[in-house]
C-alpha cells in the first residue's frame, strides 16, 4: 500500500460517446467490466458509451452505471497492472459508489444496478424544468450558503450550496425561479461568474428527499461490506467502517452537500500528496489544483498514461 497515493473518482458531467474506447481496446480486465455491467443491466452498456446516442447517454439513469463502470474498468485494469494500492479514496456524488465498489464493498452487479435506480429516482423526484444548478465562482462558502438561505423559502422556491468544490467555486441549486434569484443575488454581491449548469435536476438538495426515500429501499436489498480501502463520504467528509453507516450515508447523500473541499483535505490529513483520477476526463485533477497547487494528479482513462502511472507511483 502506497500511503501518499489517494484515488478519485468522478460524478457526473465527466461522460462522453467513447470515452474509454482505447482501454476497453487495448485492456482485456476493462472491456470485462462493461460485459458484467450489460448482464447486470439487461442492456449493452459497452455499445451505448462507445458509439450511443449522447442525449440517451445524458439521461442521468444511463449516466449513472455508465460512468460507474468506466471508473471500475480502469480499477481493475491498475489492479491487473499491480499499481501501487492507494491508502484511502473518495468519489464526487456518483463517484462515491464508484470508490465504494472498487474498494470491495458493494459488488459490480449490485452497484451498477443500484446507481441506475439512483438516477431514475433522482429524474422523478423534480419534473425536468422545475429544478435548476448553477456554479458560482469568486465568493466563499459561507457567503454563497448565506445568500441562498436568504432567497430560500420565499415565492421562488428552494435554493442551496450543493457542491464545495474547491475554494471560490460552489455549486447552488433548487426551485429555478430561486436559482435565478440567488444568481442575481450572488453577482450583485461580487461573484465572478455565475454559469447556470446543463442538468435536468436540483442535485443534493431537500427537493431530493423523496429520491432519498426510495434509495433507502433499493438499498436494504444490497449486502454492503466493510471497505477494504477507507473511503471518505461526501456527507461528513470522514471514513466508515459499519456497513450500516455506509447504507445511511447513501441515503443522506443524494439530498446532502458534497464537501468535497473537505473531501480533499481529509485525504490529505491521512498522508496523500498524491493523487490518480480513475475515470473518464480531468474534472477533479482540476479542483485539486483550485483546491492544492502543490497536489499532484495522474490520470488514469488514457492506456499509456495508465501505464506510465503504474510505473511511476511503484511502491
Amino acid at each position: 500500500m502506497s500511503q501518499d497515493l489517494a484515488f478519485l473518482f468522478p460524478g457526473q458531467g465527466s461522460q462522453r460517446i467513447g470515452m474509454l474506447a482505447d482501454a476497453t481496446e487495448q485492456f482485456a480486465e476493462a472491456a470485462q467490466v462493461f460485459e458484467e455491467a450489460s448482464d447486470a443491466l439487461g442492456f449493452d452498456l459497452h455499445a451505448l458509451v462507445s458509439s450511443g446516442d449522447p442525449e440517451q447517454l445524458n439521461l442521468t439513469e444511463f449516466t449513472q452505471p455508465a460512468l460507474l463502470a468506466a471508473s471500475v474498468a480502469l480499477w481493475r485494469v491498475w489492479e491487473a497492472k499491480v499499481g501501487a494500492r492507494p491508502a484511502a479514496m473518495a468519489g464526487h456524488s456518483l463517484g462515491e459508489f464508484s470508490a465504494l465498489c472498487c474498494a470491495g464493498a458493494i459488488s459490480l452487479r449490485d452497484s451498477v444496478s443500484l446507481v441506475r435506480e439512483r438516477g431514475r429516482f433522482m429524474q422523478t423526484a423534480v419534473p425536468v424544468g422545475v429544478g435548476a444548478m448553477a456554479a458560482i465562482l469568486g465568493l466563499d462558502d459561507e457567503q454563497v450558503t448565506a445568500i441562498c438561505e436568504d432567497i430560500s423559502g420565499s415565492d421562488g422556491g428552494v435554493v442551496q450550496a450543493v457542491n464545495f468544490n474547491a475554494p471560490g467555486q460552489v455549486v447552488i441549486a433548487g426551485h429555478s425561479a430561486a436559482v435565478d434569484g440567488a444568481i442575481t443575488a450572488l453577482k450583485a454581491a461580487g461573484a465572478k461568474r455565475a454559469m447556470p449548469l446543463p442538468v435536468s435536476a436540483p442535485f443534493h438538495t431537500a427537493l431530493m428527499l423523496p429520491a432519498g426515500e426510495r434509495l433507502a429501499e433499493v438499498l436494504q436489498g444490497i449486502s454492503i461490506a466493510k471497505p477494504e480501502i477507507p473511503v471518505v463520504h461526501n456527507v461528513h467528509a470522514q471514513t466508515e467502517e459499519d456497513p450500516e453507516s455506509i447504507r445511511d450515508l447513501l441515503v443522506q447523500q443524494i439530498s446532502a452537500p458534497v464537501r468535497w473541499t473537505s473531501c480533499v483535505a481529509t485525504l490529505q490529513s491521512m498522508g496523500a500528496v498524491q493523487f490518480a483520477e480513475c475515470g473518464a476526463g480531468k474534472v477533479l485533477g482540476g479542483l485539486l489544483r483550485r483546491i492544492d497547487k502543490s497536489a499532484s494528479c495522474v490520470y488514469l482513462e488514457a492506456p499509456d498514461d495508465l501505464l506510465s502511472a503504474v510505473t511511476e507511483l511503484a511502491d
